[in-house]
């Protein structure tokens, strides 16, 4: 198999430097380091270009031996949203071409870009240098605005415009999941023979099952607590609302639950959140859940693993996701996961149960049933830490390694 020495991965809008949770950072950003770690690990070296969004920030930075990352100056640091960002593409690709002009013709082996925005500057940068284009989706606009959440901005028309063209020049596109694979196809007309389907993994060094009792006095959890946890960006897309109406509606029907039940958010506001950064706080005063919600900012994975072992269950209730690197997370640390029936969940939970409406009294029933019977949720998290088991990313490096050699051997370099 063909094996690259060289890689430059392309991430546009948001930087690996940054802690998943809000802003624009989230599964994508755990994906890329995960992934450059764990090729530099096999001796393959990985630049990692971003936009800069701090000017106090280095313009290189190392992020583990054989993985830099390149912050490219393109627009003003700060007051760009994501929506902002297509009209920066040509200064940013400018930026990456000046980069790469000290090195000799031949730098990299291949080009792996990240969303659609990057897509569009991979596309260049491939053609320019001669290589291979392998672009992962993450998520993708006719998935999203087919599911929006209520509120929620459809996307533009530009950016369906910009995946279609990424879809026609990538030599390969990574698809998460099965179901993500059949989307590119059929809503983007991709050639079945450029797409492959690699699962993302989970850092089963870190996200692992441990002492209940210990967890929760760390994250200040009662023992006697039932604790529903939610992890992500705050915004309508990640549904994290439906956990708290859900909760509101458990509570009214069964007061008996209420002292104990306790409510988790841990991120922050992200999307068309940010119109309304308190928007969440709001709700669950309304509902009469002030006391018994807890909103936290992105944490260390180390501490985010602790909040999984605390919780009874996990809630994903979002209206897409391409994966749901949170499900995974959760799992592997032994806890069940309550998810949306949609995306790349199917494939993400094995240890839960998938709802198939965003219904709030189907999400309350789901959560009483399982609040009330412990052994069931026992059963789960034995399900759980086993499903969890087969997703590690150095089995995600592999399988991009073989993509990779594909995709090379496929495109020789002119």
């Amino acid at each position: 198999m063909t094996t690259p020495r060289r890689i430059a991965m392309i991430t546009v809008h948001t930087s690996p430097l940054e802690r998943p949770g809000t802003g624009d950072a989230g599964g994508l950003n755990v994906y890329v380091v995960e992934v450059a770690r764990q090729l530099a690990a096999r001796g393959i070296e990985v630049e990692l270009f971003t936009r800069a969004t701090d000017r106090r920030v280095d313009p290189r930075v190392e992020l583990v031996p054989g993985v830099h990352v390149r912050h490219i100056v393109a627009g003003p640091f700060d007051g760009l949203s994501k929506e902002d960002l297509p009209g920066q593409l040509c200064a940013f690709t400018a930026g990456v071409m000046r980069e790469v002009a000290a090195h000799p013709e031949g730098h990299y082996d291949l080009v792996h870009s990240h969303y659609w925005l990057s897509g569009q500057v991979g596309w260049l940068a491939a053609d320019r240098w001669h290589v291979p284009l392998v672009h992962t989706m993450h998520t993708m606009a006719r998935v999203k605005n087919a599911g929006l959440a209520v509120g929620d901005r459809p996307e533009p028309r530009g950016r369906e415009i910009g995946e279609a063209q990424v879809v026609e020049a990538a030599d390969r596109l990574v698809a998460n999941t099965d179901i993500e694979a059949r989307q590119l196809i059929e809503l983007y007309d991709a050639d079945p023979d450029r797409v492959r389907v690699v699962h993302p993994g989970v850092d089963l060094e870190v996200f692992t099952p441990g002492d209940v009792a210990a967890a929760r006095a760390e994250v200040g959890i009662d023992a006697d607590d039932l604790l529903l946890v939610f992890v992500g960006r705050v915004q309508p897309l990640k549904a994290p609302d439906l956990l708290i109406e859900a909760v509101a509606d458990l509570v009214r029907r069964r007061p008996d639950l209420a002292p104990r039940l306790r409510v988790a958010i841990l991120g922050g506001p992200s999307g068309s959140g940010l119109e309304r950064p308190r928007w969440l706080e709001d709700l669950a005063a309304e509902r009469g859940l002030a006391d018994r919600v807890v909103f936290s900012p992105p944490t260390s994975r180390a501490r985010l693993a602790q909040w999984y072992r605390a919780a009874d269950l996990v809630a994903v209730p979002s209206y897409n996701e391409s994966f749901g690197l949170v499900a995974v997370e959760a799992q592997a640390c032994g806890t069940p996961v309550v998810a949306a029936d949609v995306g790349g969940l199917p494939t993400a939970v094995g240890g839960g149960v998938l709802v198939p409406t965003h219904d709030i009294a189907d999400w309350s029933r789901e959560f009483e049933r399982l609040l009330d019977d412990p052994a069931e949720r026992s059963r789960l998290s034995d399900l759980a830490r086993i499903h969890a088991a087969s997703f590690g990313w150095g089995e995600t490096a592999n399988s991009l390694l073989a993509v990779y050699g594909e995709a090379m051997e496929s495109r020789p370099r002119a």
